[in-house]
């Protein structure tokens, strides 16, 4: 499966930097740097699991955003947020 990263920590203080840094090198060990915070992973459900815990414990839900988008084998795309920067469906009505 092909998962696509994609995570904005804060980096304010001296905890965010650490944390930047955690989350970086889990995503580096599972997959390819494409952006600074952006990176695509081949993974099987196994490793997937373990990854997804792995960042899961580094971030801090109450400061970052973590998003994480799937594409199987249908093409279609699923996708799962965690943290700050609440996410808009672009498929539903949008009124201004």
């Amino acid at each position: 499966m092909m998962i696509l990263i994609t995570y904005d920590v804060n980096t304010e203080d001296a905890a965010g930097r650490k944390r930047l840094r955690r989350v970086a090198k889990q995503c580096v060990n599972y997959g390819v740097r494409v952006q600074n915070s952006v990176f695509e992973c081949q993974a099987d459900a196994a490793q997937w699991r373990k990854l997804k815990q792995l960042i899961l414990n580094e971030i801090d839900v109450s400061k970052d955003s973590l998003r994480f988008y799937y594409f199987g084998d249908t093409q279609k795309l699923k996708s799962e947020h965690f943290g700050t920067k609440e996410t808009l469906d672009v498929e539903k009505l949008l009124v201004f």
